[in-house]
């Protein structure tokens, strides 16, 4: 059963991702009717942004407090109806309101999946697991490409915003309708965190921190890897429709290949917590390196160091993502992940939406690349200091 629960948490994914990537992909067209320039894009993307950041302090909440299959259902049933909302913009700024009501959604992924993967898999298998979920966001940009670029072919842009709002209705389905039940009688003897508690522990606040400078890192090459290779390398479509695929397909391997690690060290007597550090030690290593693709003419060269990049950050995501049920119980691990993930979409709207607009339109992207370059080592730094060795936290008693 847990392998069929982890079989819709990636499906999940998949689909929340071709959400998010759709409007890069899809940039030129949409222009043709809805005309923008990069900070009207910026605009439009912030506005995702921000409600992705607001709505994970929502999601984080509520999940530990209805639960995991309710909780996922409701957050799968609201980002398919404003997925579908998108096929009716006329203008930059309806568009920017449906990507606004898709954040506030999509913001119920991430806290729903790791929650259930608590709750379904030992710790030496939750990497693993986080790691073979979190690669459907990388599926979603390999496929996505050459779908849109064909049903849009066919049947216009908007068409593309029906198919995944349609592909999520058919994951709800499945999701809600799945039987069985975690191993919860174990959680009924863990002491219960509220989200207040939550925000007390320095933990917390590491896991937060990591995520501010490195999930924008991960939303740069969303939102902005489209654009950069139209306006500066010239691709058009067809081309990015094979770009893409490769260097999402090397993502795939970081994410399962980062989440085997740690587990792999784990089962050779490794601390889990330090396994966990030294994958991510790893993975953020290698990110100044994949910067300086921006360096090089070859187009082939520079696609090799993005893949390096993809692959990096999802080996880092699928340790970072673990550490929370590594450290809190199983009852508070949402309202943690909802809050890290917050931070995390705050540093998505400063430095992956906002920010970029003013550099692209003023500097280029080099200055961006080598800035997104040194985010995860900062975070690492950080995260260590707060978190230590990723110990389980010591439970505070309340004051009563």
């Amino acid at each position: 059963m847990r392998w069929w629960i982890l079989t819709l948490l990636f499906l999940g994914t998949t689909v929340n991702y071709l959400d998010r990537i759709i409007l890069g992909i899809l940039l030129p067209e949409i222009r043709k009717e809805i005309p923008m320039t990069d900070q009207v894009y910026s605009y439009v993307t912030s506005s995702f942004q921000l409600a992705y950041t607001i709505g994970f302090l929502i999601a984080g909440k509520t999940i530990d407090k209805i639960g995991t299959r309710l909780g996922y259902s409701l957050a799968i049933l609201w980002w398919s109806v404003a997925a579908a909302l998108h096929s009716f913009a006329s203008s930059p700024m309806t568009l920017g309101a449906f990507r606004a009501i898709l954040g506030i959604g999509e913001a119920g992924n991430f806290p729903a999946a790791i929650k259930a993967v608590s709750e379904w898999f030992p710790k030496k298998d939750q990497a693993l697991a986080t790691g073979i979920f979190n690669a459907g966001a990388s599926i979603a940009t390999m496929i996505g490409p050459g779908i849109f670029l064909l049903l849009t072919t066919r049947f216009g842009w908007r068409t593309c915003f029906l198919l995944t709002a349609m592909s999520g209705l058919v994951v709800l389905v499945l999701w809600f309708f799945t039987k069985g039940r975690p191993t919860e009688l174990e959680n009924l003897q863990e002491p219960k965190l509220g989200w207040v508690d939550v925000l007390g522990y320095k933990e917390t606040w590491g896991y937060a921190a990591a995520k501010f400078f490195s999930d924008p890192v991960w939303w740069f090459y969303i939102f902005w890897l489209p654009p950069y290779f139209y306006d500066v390398r010239h691709f058009d479509l067809k081309q990015i429709a094979w770009a893409f695929p490769f260097i999402y397909l090397m993502a795939d391997f970081g994410s399962v290949g980062g989440g085997w690690l740690s587990g792999w060290l784990i089962r050779r007597g490794w601390d889990a917590g330090k396994a966990r550090l030294f994958a991510m030690g790893a993975c953020a290593a290698c990110m100044p390196i994949a910067a300086t693709s921006v360096l090089f003419e070859s187009a082939i060269v520079a696609i090799l160091l993005l893949s390096l990049a993809t692959a990096a950050h999802q080996g880092w995501s699928a340790n970072l993502y673990i550490t929370v049920p590594d450290v809190f119980p199983k009852n508070a691990v949402a309202s943690a992940t909802g809050i890290g993930a917050c931070l995390g979409g705050l540093g998505g709207v400063i430095f992956s939406s906002l920010l970029p607009g003013y550099i692209v339109t003023h500097f280029g992207y080099t200055p961006l690349f080598f800035i997104m370059g040194g985010f995860h080592l900062t975070g690492f730094v950080i995260l260590k200091a707060l978190m230590g060795d990723l110990k389980p936290v010591t439970i505070r008693p309340k004051a009563h």
